[in-house]
């Protein structure tokens, strides 16, 4: 029994993501809400935040999550054991 758990913990897959990654792609999501909840709230179709404020707002929260999903972390991979076959 013992040896079946040892398996499974050799055979875990690595993180896709660094912490940071995800924080940076929470922050990214979280733009984009305050951004149209901004829109929403002013409710005016020619007014200064939903005209001009909220889209910058939106488009820099898209931008942060498609740069933190392409984002790699280098120290994680020079800290990676090198494995020869």
């Amino acid at each position: 029994m013992s040896k079946r758990r040892n398996k499974r913990k050799k055979q875990s897959k690595p993180m896709l993501f660094s912490p940071l990654n995800y924080k940076l792609m929470g922050l990214g999501v979280l733009l984009v809400i305050i951004g149209f909840t901004a829109m929403r709230l002013e409710n005016e179709v020619y007014g200064l935040v939903s005209l001009y404020i909220s889209p910058v707002v939106i488009l820099g929260g898209y931008i942060l999550v498609i740069w933190a999903i392409l984002k790699r972390d280098h120290k994680l991979e020079e800290s990676k054991p090198e494995t020869s076959s």
